[in-house]
């Protein structure tokens, strides 16, 4: 559809009170990419659409290119408020989403023109599942490919369950739509798995509904130095280790010590937590094999979680060429303490 249409579409529906379709794009500080972010939204094929983007306590021109936006089109409906997080202004997009499904969207991504189409029609062709994502295509801040090593996400259900057994990753969150009252229904996004707040929810609606992706890159999907993922690995990492352990316990069925938490406990009280013993042993060698590759987390706290990992008698493979990475880092009092480690082990 044309960007003229979709202004059309926008005005002759501007009074509808019930779209088809809510987006939830949460910003803080994302002038770099957010315009095209946006755009990307509005030139969908299909145009039934709220598009809510909150405004989290920006202190950059993000909310004057969300106003100024919004003054083009009518679908989109700002929120801004103050600084409070991601997880609370996810929270606060589902609880005033008018549709019965959402679409999720980051504002450094770009959306395919039929993203919305085909992942609508799928919800409409398969009730009974209540997410579907899609493969993405990775890009850099200059649009160019972004290499990557890693493989396409799982496709069917059945497919999708058997990786969260064993901790892979489900689904692209940007690229996902859901219906909403079954994510209200396990309570939404929950405070403790900050910067993994995504990978708890889908391991919680694994065992609630059908999820699967589409083979195809509905998204492309930015990297950048300044992104979340990036700066806060060890957090990430950490959080999704113990989201898994959350599943395990669900899957035996035994309570989630995690549900009523608003944040996690330091990794060593993690046995006391689940009333079990090797909780934190697991979570320290996931995280272990989740941080070699990365100059922050193995300049933070993630580097003693992995002095630990080795002092637990954990798995050693690849250690040694992370104290070669380590001096490339221009970290070798660092690659020197894990070469005394695990010589040491």
């Amino acid at each position: 559809m044309a960007r003229s249409t979709d202004r059309q579409f926008a005005r002759m529906t501007q009074h509808s009170p019930s779209p088809a379709l809510s987006v939830a794009m949460s910003v803080y500080n994302g002038e770099r990419f957010l315009a095209p972010a946006i755009q990307s939204v509005l030139d969908q094929t299909l145009g039934d659409f709220e598009f809510l983007i909150l405004d989290d306590g920006s202190t950059d021109s993000s909310r004057a290119i969300i106003e100024e936006f919004a003054k083009r089109d009518a679908r989109i409906k700002p929120i801004l408020r103050e600084n409070r997080g991601l997880v609370a202004s996810l929270n606060q997009l589902l609880g005033t989403a008018t549709a019965p499904i959402v679409a999720r969207m980051d504002a450094d991504d770009i959306c395919h023109p039929e993203r919305f189409a085909k992942q609508i029609a799928f919800l409409a062709a398969h009730p009974d599942h209540g997410v579907v994502g899609s493969w993405s295509e990775d890009i850099d801040e200059h649009d160019r490919p972004w290499p990557t090593a890693g493989v396409d996400h799982a496709l069917t259900n059945e497919e999708m369950q058997a990786v969260a057994a064993r901790g892979g990753q489900l689904l692209v969150h940007p690229a996902v739509m859901y219906r909403k009252d079954i994510v209200l229904g396990v309570g939404g996004y929950h405070a403790a798995f900050r910067h993994c707040e995504d990978y708890d929810l889908w391991l919680r609606l694994a065992s609630e509904t059908k999820m699967a992706n589409l083979p195809e890159r509905l998204l492309r999907y930015r990297h950048y130095a300044e992104q979340v993922s990036k700066k806060y690995v060890t957090e990430q990492t950490v959080g999704a280790a113990i989201a898994h352990e959350a599943w395990r316990a669900r899957e035996a069925g035994k309570p989630d010590p995690t549900a009523e938490l608003e944040t996690l406990p330091p990794v060593d009280q993690l046995d006391a937590l689940f009333g079990e013993a090797g909780v934190a042993s697991r979570v320290r060698a996931r995280v272990a094999r989740g941080i070699l590759h990365s100059p922050t987390a193995l300049r933070d706290e993630g580097f003693e979680i992995l002095l630990q990992h080795i002092g637990d008698g954990g798995d050693r493979e690849g250690l040694w060429r992370t104290a070669l990475r380590l001096l490339r880092f221009g970290e070798p009092a660092r690659a020197l303490r894990l070469s005394a480690a695990l010589a040491a082990a």
